[in-house]
């Protein structure tokens, strides 16, 4: 296959027409000189369209027109060489066809129509018939602007746009990212180079333009190296320079505070700059990568010089960080602000959780198997535990965190949102309203257990030993007030009133310093109601789990008994495991990478909605309260699970913690 683009280089069109053409003539000189200039004259035509379309599908056609006329050059001279000729040149021609362009494919329908008009024709008419089909595929290929192919309305489609089509990723169309806060660290590890490993993977279009916004005095020079840098440390992918280039050239940076109407003036210039030079068509998204406090600044900010307005046929979206709000009252005045601005749809809240591939796996799981959800109700679950577990400190997120803690931080979002697809129902259709629709119910049915006292806990790390070395506590750390009552480790108790999960109890735990880095949803199993094997049989023998690793090792393992080789009955647990890094070639995209990939794209599957922020505000809303009135948070000792009293609640229930 040619690696030539569509249609070739002008000598090589040249080339061909001129080669197919003496092949064609040459026979048909020696009887009608003019009849054959007149064919030849059609074959240029037939084979310049062709090569200009560059598709197999119109060579194929052309090779076909050729076939038929030089069969009639040679009845009506009487010479059979002719044909022969005429058929090695329509074999160079196919030889020498590019790839398929999908915005030519019309070529294929016009050439065959050609064709086919040829073939009824009676053979006095079949020059002219070729003369004026070719002439009509010259026109109908002659190049045209995309702004001219949708103006004129008519009816084409990519075939590769088409949302069932999986013989390519989804790839975004013309847009830019203007990312705020361009300078924090989420915005020099996570973000810039999920960009670059979207660029490098081909999913990113050749304009894509990202514009930086930080309280910074630097050029575009200068912001171009901290991508430079950010992607080198943390790109997931390998460097290449060409990509680095391309992407490079569309980078802007507006140095500003978010009170500055002159440096709104200036990033609005610049948007306007890009669309002219990089062709972004005026698709922007605006990505809030600030403290909460923020947002309301920012979008305000925004709607006042025009930025969040899109022109005709363009769009405009927000994105906005996690937390949304502190509380439900808080949540609500933020959505208030933030719809003022934009509309529902256009609004992307990131939960980067939702964007990790274990974490859509919950949903092909349990609906695209038969074998699990039968078992997948209050007859057979026990209980759920869901964990996500840090092994470091605050670090230098001093200011952000002390007053927010770790229930606000991590179960009001991600565990809360867990929770939500391990407990819904069957979606009609994965698409984001069918989703929103069932994760809302589940969220609405929760139901808090009636002693907070007893069926939630709180703690706070102190001084002890991780990772082999000796750190400190939370209270000692930089910029925290010793008297602080935050909790960075959180575990509650919540049900699901529904019928399927009515007396399931579902466990949420999360905390900083704990025993290692893990998170995981723990589906966990009745005990069999009789067992014929003697009781010290089955002494090692615990209960059956399904157990979803979220990260860092992402995967399910399913625990069962098994007997022990062996003259005796023993039987102890083992497990079936299954590893993406084993079992799929590709590596797993991060979580960052699928979000802004998604939200370029419009797809709002994997974005938490108003909805949701609110109604996980209404349960947590409550343990905080009670928390605020009731004590202190308990002292753990950093590398362990956390504080006894969080043992102690499970206990009360009969139950006890996983040790991931």
């Amino acid at each position: 296959m040619s690696k030539n683009p569509p249609g070739g280089t002008p000598s090589e069109t040249a080339g061909t027409a001129a080669g197919a053409s003496a092949s064609a003539a040459a026979p048909a000189a020696k009887t009608k000189k003019a009849a054959a200039t007149k064919k030849t004259a059609g074959v240029r035509s037939a084979a310049g369209a062709t090569k200009a379309a560059g598709t197999k599908k119109a060579a194929g056609a052309t090779k076909a027109v050729g076939a038929q006329k030089t069969a009639g050059a040679a009845k009506a001279s009487g010479a059979k060489k002719a044909s022969g000729a005429s058929k090695t040149a329509g074999a160079k021609k196919t030889a020498g066809a590019s790839k398929a362009s999908p915005s030519r494919v019309k070529a294929g329908a016009v050439a065959a129509a050609v064709d086919a008009s040829a073939s009824a024709a009676a053979p006095g008419s079949v020059d002219t018939a070729v003369n004026a089909g070719a002439d009509a595929a010259g026109a109908e290929l002659a190049p045209r602007s995309l702004a001219e192919v949708l103006e004129q309305g008519d009816g084409w489609v990519n075939p590769l746009r088409d949302p069932q089509d999986r013989r390519l990723p989804k790839i975004a169309g013309p847009s830019g990212l203007v990312i705020f806060g361009v300078t924090g660290d989420l915005s020099r590890k996570k973000l810039m180079p999920a960009v670059y490993d979207l660029a490098n993977r081909g999913l990113l279009p050749p304009g894509f333009s990202l514009v930086g916004f930080a309280r910074r005095d630097w050029e575009d020079e200068d912001f171009a190296q901290i991508v430079h840098d950010s992607v080198r440390d943390h790109a997931r992918t390998e460097f290449r320079e060409e990509v680095w280039q391309q992407l490079a050239e569309g980078m802007r940076f507006i140095p500003g505070d978010f009170d500055d109407d002159q440096a709104f003036e200036q990033l609005r210039a610049a948007v306007d700059e890009l669309d002219k030079s990089r062709g972004t068509s005026g698709n922007y998204a605006f990505y809030l990568s600030v403290p909460p406090k923020f947002f309301p600044k920012v979008v305000k900010q925004l709607k006042k010089h025009g930025l969040a307005e899109a022109p005709a046929g363009s769009w405009r979206r927000g994105v906005i960080e996690k937390p949304f709000g502190r509380d439900l009252k808080s949540a609500r005045e933020l959505n208030r602000v933030v719809h003022e601005v934009f509309d529902p749809e256009q609004v992307f809240r990131i939960d980067h959780y939702l964007g990790k591939e274990t974490v859509q796996n919950i949903l092909a799981l349990r609906f695209a198997n038969q074998m699990y959800e039968p078992i997948w109700n209050r007859s057979y679950v026990d209980h759920v535990q869901i964990t996500m577990a840090e092994d470091i400190g605050i670090g230098g997120r001093a200011g952000y965190y002390d007053g927010i803690g770790s229930a606000r931080d991590v179960i009001q979002n991600h565990l809360l949102q867990l929770m939500a697809l391990t407990a819904m129902e069957e979606p009609i259709a994965f698409d984001a309203d069918s989703l929103l629709t069932e994760k809302l119910k589940v969220l609405k049915s929760v139901k808090l257990p009636e002693n907070l006292g007893e069926h939630t806990v709180r703690g706070q790390y102190a001084t002890g030993w991780q990772g082999g070395e000796k750190v400190s506590g939370y209270l000692d750390e930089d910029g925290i007030d010793p008297g602080s009552t935050t909790d960075t480790y959180a575990a509650v108790k919540l049900e699901v009133d529904n019928r399927r999960w009515a007396g399931v109890p579902f466990y949420l735990r999360t905390g900083k310093r704990l025993g290692r880095r893990v998170t995981e949803i723990a589906v966990v199993f009745q005990r069999a109601p009789h067992s014929p094997f003697d009781s010290t049989a089955t002494e090692e023998l615990g209960a059956n789990a399904i157990v979803i690793r979220v990260q860092p090792d992402e995967g399910m393992t399913v625990r069962f008994g098994s007997k022990v080789p062996g003259t005796s009955m023993e039987i102890r647990d083992v497990s079936m495991d299954f590893a993406y890094g084993e079992s799929f070639t590709e590596s797993s995209p991060e979580a960052y990478e699928r979000l802004i990939l998604d939200v370029l794209l419009g797809d709002a599957n994997l974005f938490p909605r108003h909805q949701e922020v609110e109604e996980s505000w209404k349960i947590l809303d409550p343990i905080e309260g009670y928390w605020d009135t009731h004590g202190k948070p308990a002292q753990y000792a950093s590398g362990t699970w956390g504080p006894g009293e969080a043992d102690e609640m499970l206990a009360r229930d009969g139950r006890s913690w996983r040790r991931p």
